[in-house]
């Protein structure tokens, strides 16, 4: 009886572990659904190629919500409160905390510490991950590090106007008024601006990256001291300078005058067509981008990158954005399995996420582009699809940014291919910046935050376009209730 009780006892526990470890199996899903912005190639770029390349790996079904990229947070806020919650979405930074904060994503700090990507020995972004931990848990994913922006300015325009690329403010003022009184561009008319930006502030964390000559010190939000203070940067003295530099320039025409309105995508238009001469925007690739396309308008494209000014000292490596798992996703380890945790596999799969499909976004394939030969074996960027005469360059993933290498046994072909300014702009790029740093979302701030931030833009706006002085913007911030909200927001986040 006792060998039998043993018997029966050991087949017990092997049914025990066998049903454990089935329920602990992941599900492969059939289908995942995925909302994205441009920062991913677009239909109009061959993302279909991208799609089926996707499906050929992994065998599943890729559905793919890509509204315009200027419009893809209204359109992210739409689909969620129509409750079509797509599995997985990219979030900018400030999304990512307030929807965690509001249990609307799945927690995926337990998958991501037994992933095939964090043990891979490949992985390199330990630091950035720890930044992106709300409360010590993690709730996206990111395969780059953040980057940032920093000033290119055009060598064809200094030359014209015979001056050095500036390292100081006051040279850096110098220059934008040569650019706009001048001559430039030689066309025989002095019609042009210095600068031109997104907005006078950034639309997402850290906010001053586009204009960060004029900000310095100052940042008009929240942020923390070096003590672990919250603090809210818009309302110290240093604020007051930042808005009389930008008013200033604003009013001696340096500035262009559609700031206010630009996107991204009107500055880079505006920036071909020669409108301006200095465009603070996104390291590494993007110096190619930028150049490019300056060449495909017939314009100079040489530029050069310069540090940031002595008295801005680092430009911000901002928080990245995320690919997160939604909390309603029917089945969020299977997508993290397949999707997220196989973004940086060191093979296939991060070959089309860094380059885009093969023969669509680069090939080896003998061919002529752009009155170039390639041999067959030779690794070239094909001509990009939606404007004629440019190549490109990446497709979500900046091979310089990446947070994890290739496998030593996977054979990269356009690993040589990195051009000499893309190195050159990343490495002063990440030579002089400073990480961002997240700001966690409390009720508070989610009670006042929105209202906050529509109050700010409007009196950074009115300040700098000669409409009210600082001194009358402070007083209406006052008595709209604004330094109200922010006092309540930095009780609330020191209170955490």
């Amino acid at each position: 009886m006792k060998k039998v009780l043993s018997i029966v006892l050991a087949l017990a526990m092997l049914l025990s572990f066998t049903s454990l470890a089935a329920a602990e199996e992941v599900v492969k899903p059939e289908k995942i659904t995925i909302m994205i912005d441009g920062t991913v190639l677009t239909s109009l770029n061959g993302r279909d190629a991208i799609e089926a390349r996707w499906e050929e790996l992994t065998g599943i079904d890729l559905v793919i919500i890509q509204p315009d990229h200027t419009g893809y947070t209204d359109q992210l806020q739409q689909q969620i409160v129509s409750e079509e919650w797509p599995d997985v979405m990219i979030l900018p930074a400030a999304y990512y905390s307030s929807f965690a904060a509001e249990g609307m994503l799945w927690d995926m700090t337990d998958a991501w510490e037994n992933s095939e990507t964090k043990n891979s020995g490949r992985f390199t972004g330990d630091q950035v991950f720890d930044g992106l931990k709300l409360d010590g848990r993690l709730y996206g994913f990111t395969p780059t590090r953040g980057n940032g922006c920093l000033t290119y300015i055009k060598k064809a325009w200094l030359d014209a106007v015979g001056l050095e690329a500036p390292t100081t403010y006051d040279e850096y003022i110098a220059m934008l008024e040569a650019f706009a009184t001048q001559d430039p561009n030689g066309n025989g008319t002095a019609d042009t601006f210095g600068v031109s930006a997104a907005g006078f502030i950034g639309a997402e964390h850290p906010y001053v990256n586009y204009l960060p000559e004029f900000y310095q010190d100052a940042y008009p939000s929240f942020t923390k001291d070096d003590s672990g203070v919250w603090y809210d940067g818009f309302v110290l003295p240093a604020m007051q300078g930042a808005l009389e530099r930008m008013a200033d320039a604003y009013k001696k025409g340096l500035i262009d005058p559609t700031t206010l309105t630009n996107g991204t995508s009107d500055c880079r238009n505006k920036f071909y067509d020669d409108t301006f001469g200095a465009f603070t925007y996104w390291a590494g690739v993007w110096a190619v981008n930028l150049k490019t396309n300056l060449e495909a308008n017939g314009r100079d494209g040489e530029l050069v990158a310069i540090p940031p000014l002595a008295e801005v000292g680092a430009y911000f490596d901002r928080v990245p954005p995320v690919w997160a798992i939604s909390a309603k996703c029917e089945n969020p380890e299977g997508v993290f399995k397949y999707f997220i945790d196989t973004f940086l596999d060191g093979g296939d799969m991060q070959m089309l996420w860094t380059y885009g499909a093969e023969n669509t976004h680069w090939s080896t394939a003998a061919a002529t582009i752009l009155d170039v030969e390639y041999k067959e074996g030779d690794a070239h960027f094909c001509e990009n699809l939606e404007k004629a005469g440019t190549l490109y360059t990446k497709n979500h993933v900046d091979p310089m940014l990446a947070l994890a290498t290739f496998r030593e046994d996977y054979v990269n072909p356009m690993a040589e291919l990195l051009l000499p300014e893309a190195l050159a702009s990343a490495e002063i790029f990440n030579n002089n910046s400073k990480l961002a740093i997240i700001v966690p979302t409390t009720e508070v701030m989610g009670m006042y935050n929105g209202d906050l931030t529509t109050l700010k833009n409007e009196l950074v706006a009115k300040v700098i376009m000669g409409e009210m002085s600082y001194a009358d913007a402070m007083a209406k911030f006052e008595s709209d209730g604004g330094a109200n909200w922010s006092k309540q927001i930095v009780d609330s986040l020191n209170a955490e």
